[in-house]
């Protein structure tokens, strides 16, 4: 494989010092550690040498969207044998068996019936241990977002047989919650949300003690500094760490 350009690495070093920076500052106003908030490098539609000059910076975990690119990187970067791959984007049905082999995590499980699939697909991966997954809330009752409806607390009650369900399966390990806000100029307009899928996490945490949710992603390259300071503990960072992506390559 071709050497990674230094100069790409050192792009991305920079935009990743930069965020660092403002992930320590947020952190520290919610009196919290930087440390407990990952930066997971959103690559899709991104290159190989891209992802490579990533690596090259430090970074070991990645996000895609879609099943049948993500695979085809994943087999291709094969040789970086301690990366990670997480699974950011809608699972269709049809491609779950795809995702239960890859990936490490899927933050958007959005229906019992994935979470079935899922499971089902990973009990025959011997080899591998239980797929890590996130609850998926659509906390702003927008239409055009997947996940479970949790835009009022009143909502939340039907989460509960749901978060029981996903953590009685055997092949599936239940972790924490996910959303997508609207998508506004100003990211203080997203702190409602981000505030009400902690609170919507603390809520199962209280009423099934033994969940034990602790992860909450949330927060893009738009908004993360106020996910930070609402609890985000991993961020979903694309272009603002590895620049503009690539749409013409067909994967």
């Amino acid at each position: 494989m071709a050497e990674t350009p230094p100069e790409l690495v050192r792009e991305i070093g920079l935009r990743l010092a930069v965020i660092q920076r403002k992930v320590a500052l947020a952190a520290e106003k919610s009196c919290r550690s930087a440390s407990e908030v990952m930066i997971l490098a959103v690559s899709k539609r991104q290159p190989l040498e891209v992802i490579e000059a990533a690596y090259a910076c430090g970074l070991r975990t990645f996000g895609e969207n879609y099943a049948e690119e993500a695979a085809e990187k994943i087999t291709q970067l094969a040789h970086l044998d301690d990366i990670r791959w997480e699974m950011v984007g809608h699972v269709q049905s049809r491609k779950s068996a795809l995702v239960a082999q890859h990936f490490v995590r899927v933050h958007s499980l959005d229906s019992l019936k994935l979470a079935r699939k899922l499971d089902a697909v990973r009990s025959n991966r011997a080899a591998l241990p239980p797929l890590e997954v996130l609850l998926q809330l659509n906390v702003s009752g927008e239409a055009s977002k997947g996940g479970f409806l949790a835009c009022e607390s009143g909502q939340w009650e039907a989460l509960l047989p749901v978060a029981q369900e996903v953590r009685s399966l055997g092949n599936l390990r239940l972790t924490g919650l996910m959303t997508m806000p609207p998508l506004f100029e100003d990211p203080e307009f997203s702190r409602p949300y981000f505030r009400r899928l902690r609170e919507a996490r603390d809520y199962l945490n209280e009423q099934i003690p033994e969940l034990g949710l602790k992860e909450l992603s949330m927060g893009t390259s738009a908004d993360y500094s106020v996910a930070v300071e609402e609890g985000a503990t991993i961020i979903r960072i694309g272009t603002e760490l590895l620049g503009p992506r690539n749409y013409t390559k067909e994967f």
